[in-house]
């Protein structure tokens, strides 16, 4: 008896050396009309990010603000899964799955302003693979170790594709100082394998340490990307966004300043990319992690 062998188009967590790839898929699937311009889907396309100005009013950035204390102080949340702390402290780092547990942020995640250019960008219906609000609080928020979401999505969740994009919207000003985003600018046309068996349950360190031993790329090719391409930094003012690849590099510093750098972040595939089984872990995360709830 035969059996078919799914195809894997972006093999990670390999053993020896990782030799980075050329990404067989697009970047913006579409060129159909919608709430982004030609220049803009250009300049998505060509550098992996596009910066949102003004994509919420003071007033909402004070009606989510005010919902993102509300969840961190809620203590029956703080005790499920749901909630990250920071690694050196009880502090809260991220909450997951905010659609499932704040209707203040689950009609944002499902508003037209959102879903309408991911629509766009995707060219096919969308669903919400992660959400999450991060808090980056001052004194002591922990930095983002270099990586490609897709790379994780693609090994520990089952995305066959990179058909997906994050978009992450600042509820506090993000300064230079204080941990921005920093991205490397056309790193996403090139997927770079990680080295190393993904563990058990790796999430619950992934998502806390300072250094990712797993699922990062090795120093010799983010030296490589960042001759290449350089790094930028994403600041502005609280109501800004930024929406980028899932295969751009991307990470931040920690932040040592008085002033947090909150946000919201949402990740949006397509209903054409839903989760299979991981390519290469040995199971798939929970769902507050990768939603396995949509099928089509």
């Amino acid at each position: 008896m035969s059996t078919t062998v799914r195809p894997d188009l972006y093999p990670t967590r390999v053993t020896g050396e990782a030799v980075p790839q050329p990404r067989v898929d697009p970047t913006v699937w579409g060129q159909g009309p919608g709430p982004l311009s030609q220049e803009q889907l250009a300049a998505y396309d060509s550098g992996g990010y596009l910066v949102l100005d003004n994509l919420l009013t003071p007033e909402e950035v004070e009606t989510y603000r005010a919902e993102l204390q509300r969840l961190g102080q809620d203590p029956v949340l703080r005790a499920s899964e749901r909630v990250v702390m920071e690694p050196d402290s009880d502090r809260v780092r991220s909450v997951f799955e905010v659609e499932k547990v704040s209707e203040v942020f689950a009609k944002l995640l499902f508003s037209s302003r959102l879903t309408d250019i991911a629509r766009q960008v995707l060219d096919s219906e969308v669903y919400i693979h992660q959400s999450r609000v991060n808090y980056k609080p001052g004194f002591g928020g922990a930095e983002f170790d270099w990586h490609s979401d897709f790379e994780t999505w693609h090994a520990e969740d089952g995305m066959p594709r990179p058909r997906a994009f994050s978009v992450s919207i600042a509820l506090s000003e993000n300064h230079p100082f204080n941990g921005p985003l920093l991205v490397m600018p056309g790193t996403h046309k090139t997927f770079i394998p990680s080295v190393g068996q993904t563990p058990p349950d790796f999430h619950k360190e992934s998502l806390r340490v300072h250094r990712i031993t797993v699922g990062s790329p090795g120093p010799e090719h983010l030296t490589r990307m960042a001759e290449q391409h350089g790094i930028e930094q994403i600041t502005g003012p609280a109501g800004s966004a930024v929406m980028f690849d899932s295969n751009l590099l991307h990470g931040s510093n920690g932040n040592i300043t008085p002033f947090p750098r909150s946000n919201i972040f949402i990740v949006y595939n397509s209903v054409e990319n839903t989760l299979e089984e991981p390519f290469a872990a040995p199971k798939p995360r929970p769902q507050h992690l990768g939603n396995r709830e949509f099928r089509r």
